[in-house]
This record gives structure tokens, sequence and C-alpha cells, in this order.
């Protein structure tokens, strides 16, 4: 039995410009009503990672990142769907070892359980917004 190489995933630039741009902007609105809703319930004012300048900056890096790992995965891995399948949630486990860690030792000033647990929804939102915005326009191979 013979096999044939599948051909390589081609995404435009124009594409991943366009995924890159709705998941930023999305993340961005997700994660100000995610520190809207955290202050509202009580987060204090003086916890940094909740406004603008911070998560703000930091959710567009992730989308940033991700998008460059997701579009690599989608150019070299003949199973491109189930690696993303996998990679994902792994990733998104993953990075919230830093919120565990700040909340153990109180990194920052202002450091609560609504705080902490606002940055953990914060990286489930950006992942909520981005993997949607990259399988339209960055689609994987299964």
């Amino acid at each position: 039995m013979t096999t044939t190489a599948l051909p390589a995933a081609r995404t435009t630039l124009k594409a991943t410009l366009t995924a890159v741009g709705i998941a930023a902007a999305g993340s961005l609105a997700v994660n100000t009503a995610i520190a809207l809703g955290a202050r509202a319930l009580g987060a204090p004012e003086e916890f940094q990672p909740l406004t603008l300048p911070v998560y703000g900056t930091l959710s567009v890096v992730g989308v940033l990142i991700s998008a460059v790992a997701w579009r690599l995965v989608v150019a070299r891995s003949r199973a491109a769907g189930r690696v993303l399948r996998v990679l994902v949630p792994v990733v998104l486990v993953l990075s919230l070892i830093p919120d565990v860690v700040l909340l153990a030792t109180q990194g920052q000033p202002g450091t609560t359980a609504t705080g902490v647990i606002a940055l953990m929804l914060m990286h489930a939102g950006v992942a909520a917004v981005a993997v949607p915005a990259y399988r339209r326009f960055m689609p994987p191979r299964t």
C-alpha cells in the first residue's frame, strides 16, 4: 500500500493577521469584563495584574505567541488537528502555574483568591477567543 504526502498547509499572512486581530480584540474585551467582574466581587484596586496596561499587554503577547505556535503546528504536522487538541489544553493548564505561585506566595500587593481566579479565567478567556479565530483563519489538518 502506498501513501501520498499531504500538501503543505497554506495559511496566508492576511489570514494570520486577521486571526491575530480578532483574537487580540476579543481577548481584550473578555479580559476587561473579567477584570471588572473581579473588582465588583472585591478584588483590591492595588492588585495591578487586573489593570488594563498589565492584562492588556499580556493578553496581546499571549495571542501573538499562540498564533505563531498554532501556525507552526499547522504548517509542520500531518495531524495538526490532533496535535492541537492535546497541545492547547496542556499549554492552558501550564499557563496557570504562575497564577498558583502568585496566590501561594502573595507575590503582588493586594493578591487575593478573587484576583488570582480572575487571572486564571483570563487565560481561559484568551483561549476561548483565540482558538476559534485560529481554526477559522488557520485551519489545521486533522
